[in-house]
């Protein structure tokens, strides 16, 4: 099902699929396509997901007022005292990760567990994140994936709409993430406030952050443990979707 929520100033589009114990999915850069077919097979009789548009991608509108991270996961906290969710597992990919992370900072107590996959947003001496705004869309592949011929997209054939849609989400990730930092440098200190129970997973293939990167992400949160998938880069949820929803609900389970 899908419905518009109003909370504050902003219109957040969510898809709202299966039952019973809650989770927060939020998409990464790649816009909300990315994650949308990983969440009808994790929804399920026993997992209710919720997946928000970050509001300016997927050609949704974004009020000018919401310009930084941090924003968007206090509208999603504020999201889920509007649905009166308990209980919720936040679950995030990449600039979802981000926002995941800065939710459970954040403390709320409507946060039971988060779960970053290939999270950006800190900052890692010697690791520094792929330079995401000087790449094109070919060479963001290469860096993505394990296997980049797999996902190939010639976009010189895709729709004018997809093409719009595609330059849309690049710039409203260029707001929200900073051009080109994509990361937040208060933010590694900050995790050590995270007292919710932390997965930080990631692809062993990853170039967009590598494992070191994400290593480091782990280390900081006095509550993770760290989970390196092999043969998988930067989205797991297309790329090793199996193993990605066993490591889920392996979490939920506990």
């Amino acid at each position: 099902m899908n419905n518009t929520v109003h909370i504050g100033q902003n219109d957040i589009l969510l898809t709202d699929q299966g039952a019973g114990h809650p989770v927060l999915l939020l998409h990464g850069g790649a816009g909300p396509a990315s994650v949308s077919g990983f969440a009808e097979r994790l929804a399920s009789d026993e997992t209710r997901v919720l997946v928000p548009t970050h509001p300016g991608f997927g050609g949704t509108p974004r009020h000018e007022s919401l310009t930084t991270i941090r924003a968007i996961a206090d509208v999603y906290i504020g999201l889920l005292d509007d649905l009166d969710l308990r209980e919720v597992t936040v679950i995030g990919n990449s600039i979802g990760g981000w926002i995941a992370a800065e939710m459970a900072v954040a403390r709320s107590p409507r946060i039971a567990g988060v779960i970053l996959v290939d999270a950006v947003g800190i900052q890692v001496p010697g690791h520094p994140i792929a330079d995401f705004f000087s790449l094109t869309l070919p060479q963001v592949a290469e860096l993505s994936y394990h296997d980049p011929a797999r996902f190939a997209v010639d976009q010189a054939a895709l729709p004018a709409a997809a093409k719009q849609e595609m330059a849309g989400n690049r710039a409203t990730l260029s707001v929200y993430a900073g051009d080109p930092a994509m990361a937040d440098p208060t933010l590694r200190a900050r995790l050590a406030g995270i007292t919710v129970p932390a997965l930080v997973v990631w692809g062993d293939s990853d170039r967009i952050a590598t494992p070191d990167y994400g290593r480091a992400y782990a280390k900081a949160i006095p509550t993770a443990k760290f989970l390196l998938l092999t043969k998988t880069g930067h989205l797991p949820q297309l790329e090793n979707p199996d193993e990605l929803e066993k490591a889920i609900h392996d979490f939920l389970r506990r």
